[in-house]
């Protein structure tokens, strides 16, 4: 049994929740309406924090690059404008399974205002892995 949460949620499998708002689909919530659904957002998230799943969270600003090609030699300003949706945010959890992420991402209340939420589990890439070792030589 782990002597800490920290190494308790090592030991789990971590998921990532991205966040896709519509983009130029319809009107953007009222000050009113935004200020609501932010205080609910905030519900869900202590709620996370409190039961130990939230490792990291960031919302993204809409201005960015896009990079393609050999060494990023095409660059455009990015989100692209004629993207349906942007990618707004993300949290980065743990949880049993896939199964139990979908169950937290289903109580997000961005999905009752046109949001999606993508989750996806963490491919195993990191100091456990031996990168950070290959990375200093």
């Amino acid at each position: 049994m782990p002597t800490s949460s920290t190494s308790a949620t090592e030991s789990q499998p971590k998921f990532m929740f991205l966040f896709r708002q519509p983009h130029g689909d319809g009107p953007p919530p009222s000050p009113v309406e935004l200020e609501r659904i932010m205080v609910h957002f905030r519900e869900w998230m202590e709620s996370m924090y409190a039961r130990g799943h939230v490792l990291g969270t960031n919302g993204l600003e809409t201005t960015g690059k896009v990079l393609r090609g050999s060494h990023g030699a095409m660059m455009t300003d990015g989100p692209l404008i004629e993207s349906k949706e942007i990618i707004g945010g993300y949290v980065m959890i743990t949880a049993r399974d896939l199964e139990e992420a979908v169950e937290l991402a289903r109580a997000c209340p961005g999905l009752d205002h046109r949001m999606a939420v993508e989750v996806r589990p963490i491919a195993g890439c990191g100091v456990k892995d031996g990168w950070e070792e290959k990375l200093k030589n």
